[in-house]
């Protein structure tokens, strides 16, 4: 397995967050994730957008955060925002995800980053799994934030990284 940052508008980028969309729309209904995102969101050091590449070199997995300066729609200054972890489903069970976790967590504290920050839905038992064992605390539905934040479907979680 190799990680890489990437750009999100990577041709590999598109179409793993096509297969994530996918998995969205098949668990919840609709057409995904309405979130708007931008390229220039993950660019360093405001932002970090990683791939995972199997040892064929296919691309395998994502994950990324963004920045946060003001407290707007519920963030708070200094905020990393999750984004698009997403392992694909012949890959999964291998620790991709958490490699990838841990990698973003580490460069969201290097960017200077005090806190990280995701909301996931109720359908993603497996997420909500990983996220409780590497140590983020579930936030009261009325912390959340984001374009979700109103959602009955989102869990919250927050794991500072201050020292």
């Amino acid at each position: 397995m190799t990680i890489v940052t990437a750009r999100f508008d990577d041709p590999d980028a598109r179409m793993l967050n096509d297969l994530v969309q996918a998995e969205y729309a098949e668990r919840y209904g609709g057409e995904g994730d309405v979130t708007p995102l931008d390229a220039g969101m993950f660019v360093p050091p405001h932002g970090l957008y990683l791939l995972v590449y199997d040892d064929a070199g296919r691309p395998v997995g994502t994950g990324a955060w963004r920045a946060h300066e003001a407290a707007e729609e519920g963030y708070a200054p200094g905020d990393a925002e999750l984004k698009r972890m997403f392992v694909r489903r012949e890959a999964r069970g291998r620790g991709l995800a958490r490699k990838v976790l841990a990698r973003l967590e580490e460069e969201a504290r290097a960017a200077g980053r005090t806190r990280l920050v995701l909301e996931t839905g109720t359908r993603q038992p497996e997420a909500i799994g990983l996220y409780r064992s590497s140590g983020f605390t579930e936030l009261p539905f009325e912390q959340g934030f984001g374009t979700y934040r109103d959602s009955p479907e989102s869990v919250f979680f927050a794991k500072s990284l201050l020292p």
